[in-house]
């Protein structure tokens, strides 16, 4: 498995919004883009080659908005970014690391993205993502 970069880090807010003001008022970091769905809202900040990830759930009973509820947002998840993520899925299992996603999924900016178990990784929820071939994000 070939790890290039740590791609993100995800952080949990209350509102994305209001962060916003800490990010680019404050740190002087400009905004990327901002995706969003049904689920949550992400605000995406490039710093060097990677991004810090801003992650608000939309709906009050949505999983995001219960952690911040509960006192749990903050750094949530950290992502490398990996050259080919069914390979490395398949090494990982190899080597007996859980895995919470077995089969890759789209994430942000048309990624494949994969999470593994925190229980195997000393409870560090890590994700893996594989970037699209024409990168959608910088």
């Amino acid at each position: 498995m070939k790890i290039k970069r740590i791609e993100h880090v995800g952080v949990v807010v209350k509102d994305v919004e209001k962060s916003r003001a800490l990010w680019e008022g404050c740190f002087g970091i400009k905004l990327g883009e901002e995706e969003g769905n049904a689920v949550r809202k992400l605000a995406l900040y490039p710093v060097g080659e990677s991004m810090v990830e801003l992650i608000a759930g939309v709906a009050p009973d949505g999983k995001h908005a219960k952690m911040v509820a509960e006192g749990k947002g903050g750094i949530n998840h950290l992502c490398f970014e990996v050259e080919n993520i069914d390979e490395a899925l398949a090494e990982l299992k190899s080597k007996g690391v859980p895995l919470l996603d077995e089969v890759p999924r789209i994430g942000h900016a048309g990624c494949r993205i994969a999470f593994l178990d925190p229980a195997g990784t000393d409870n560090c929820l890590i994700e893996l993502a594989e970037l699209p071939k024409t990168p959608q994000h910088a």
